[in-house]
């Protein structure tokens, strides 16, 4: 099992960022952009009520299936596209190595 994953992730700007991420800190996608200070805010703190970490998923990565609370949220975003995902939903687990996101809009 790897300790460390690596996830590319463009900014606003359209700035490739490669992120090294731990895998045994149960963290998700938005607190590793907020660590690595990339503009994604989280302000609900990852509870998928405000669509702040909304991300577009660009790699071809099979990633689970959204819950009811992250599709409600999306269904009230702006900016979404048939990629988009909140990264407070997206589990740094060794499957997402390699995943390739871009920030969305404010």
């Amino acid at each position: 099992m790897k300790d460390t994953i690596s996830i590319k992730i463009i900014d606003r700007e359209g700035v490739e960022h490669i992120v090294e991420a731990p895998t045994d800190m149960n963290l998700n996608l938005m607190e590793v952009c907020k660590m690595s200070d990339l503009g994604v805010e989280g302000t609900c703190g990852g509870m998928a009520l405000c669509a702040s970490c909304q991300v577009y998923v660009e790699s071809g990565h099979h990633l689970h299936e959204q819950s009811d609370a992250e599709l409600d949220m999306l269904d009230q975003a702006f900016h979404v596209r048939p990629n988009s995902r909140l990264g407070c939903q997206i589990k740094i687990t060794e499957a997402i190595d390699g995943l390739v996101v871009r920030v969305a809009p404010k």
